[in-house]
């Protein structure tokens, strides 16, 4: 009754159903008759995954989203206390004969997608504990470098029916990058953590399984996809890591969820998936979805992305004059402006920085968000006066 799969294969015999078509030796590369197309962005391709990004463009897309396979297949019947059968995995898409044969499928597919990635793209691999520490162990191998873990955490999980282990509530994604070297990657942190009221987003997701009216039924009321994704997900993993028409890859795309959510945020996207069912129910899924207007899509700017302006340009615009008292937000601290630029803390002079952090005691300091200026009787951080300044710069330009 116990699975074998969540340690080393026993003596057992695993259920021998090989994936069709993949082979440790398969190359990502165009083989005889195959040839490197244009882009077909907003389509689902139906095939295997391996061979339809062998005909991609090589660095092609932005980010990709991998949802493969898990293989975690039951062994035997699973009931709930009532008796009731639980509607598990039994696909033969999640069918492998062993470890060895999924890793090498594995290897497969990442050298296929490698190979599409731009050189500053990102990936999110999700997985469950059958397969998600053998992929974030070939992604290494192949020079991936992950950025971070992340951990979905279910609202509502499936319950432990059988009470031998703890309820598993939570899946795991790896976001990394194509190589240790790719620093100018997207990752709107701005942009999240204003919609996270101004607190950083962290690696913790709280979310619920995908239910109700988002589930696709077939006619008998059967879902339509085992594993089927929430959107709030994809949602989040768009917005955090691609730009409006950036071009999203999801080699395994199931019931369309990605393509889904991209078209409502705006992005375009490329599915690939072998099943027929499947394309259908996701080509159906996407027709339906209506696109956000563009003002709710619109590009935040990145303040890393934005000209760096010198405290010294601030005085030059007459935004602050030299004489002027800095506070820190307690009025514990005080620093006169001088015309240089610089600021002064009795006999210490240096940047904003520096004075801020020897005022603190602390290597280093934001001086931008430390030091505040007054007006009227009211305080605010002189990096509102720097935001005034590059507004200028975009209005010049304009």
């Amino acid at each position: 009754m116990r699975s074998q799969r969540a340690g080393a294969p026993g003596p057992k015999a695993q259920i021998k159903v090989m994936r069709t078509g993949i082979s440790p030796a398969r190359s990502a590369t165009p083989g005889p008759g195959q040839a490197q197309g244009a882009l077909p962005v907003n389509e689902i391709i139906n095939g295997d995954c391996i061979e339809a990004m062998a005909r991609l463009p090589p660095e092609c897309v932005d980010l990709v989203f991998a949802d493969p396979p898990y293989n975690l297949q039951l062994e035997s019947r699973l009931s709930r206390p009532d008796q009731s059968r639980v509607d598990g995995v039994d696909d033969d898409w999640d069918k492998f004969a062993s470890f060895s044969d999924y890793d090498n499928f594995t290897r497969a597919w990442l050298i296929a997608v490698r190979r599409v990635m731009k050189q500053d793209a990102t990936i999110f691999v999700i997985g469950s504990y059958h397969n998600i520490f053998r992929a974030g162990s070939i992604l290494q191998d192949q020079g991936f470098w992950i950025l971070n873990d992340i951990i979905w955490r279910k609202a509502n999980p499936m319950p432990n029916f059988r009470g031998r282990r703890f309820t598993n509530a939570h899946e795991t994604l790896i976001w990394a990058t194509k190589s240790a070297g790719a620093k100018n990657y997207r990752f709107n942190y701005e942009l999240l953590k204003a919609g996270n009221e101004d607190c950083q987003v962290r690696s913790d997701w709280f979310l619920p399984i995908c239910t109700g009216a988002e589930r696709l039924k077939d006619s008998s009321g059967r879902k339509v996809h085992p594993t089927q994704k929430p959107e709030a997900l994809l949602s989040r993993i768009l917005l955090a890591a691609s730009n409006k028409d950036g071009v999203v890859l999801d080699p395994f795309f199931g019931s369309g969820t990605t393509g889904a959510v991209a078209k409502r945020l705006g992005r375009s996207f490329i599915g690939i998936e072998r099943d027929a069912s499947y394309v259908s129910a996701a080509r159906a899924r996407i027709a339906g979805v209506e696109p956000l207007p563009r003002e709710a899509i619109a590009a935040v700017a990145d303040k890393r992305s934005e000209p760096r302006i010198p405290f010294a340009a601030i005085i030059e615009a007459g935004l602050i004059r030299p004489g002027e008292i800095l506070t820190d937000e307690r009025k514990r601290h005080a620093a006169m402006v001088r015309a240089d630029g610089t600021v002064s803390i009795g006999a210490v002079t240096g940047s904003i920085h520096k004075t801020g952090a020897l005022a603190q005691g602390l290597p280093a300091c934001n001086g931008w968000t430390f030091w505040q200026f007054e007006r009227d009787g009211r305080y605010a951080p002189i990096d509102a006066l720097r935001s005034l300044a590059r507004a200028s710069l975009r209005q010049a330009a304009e």
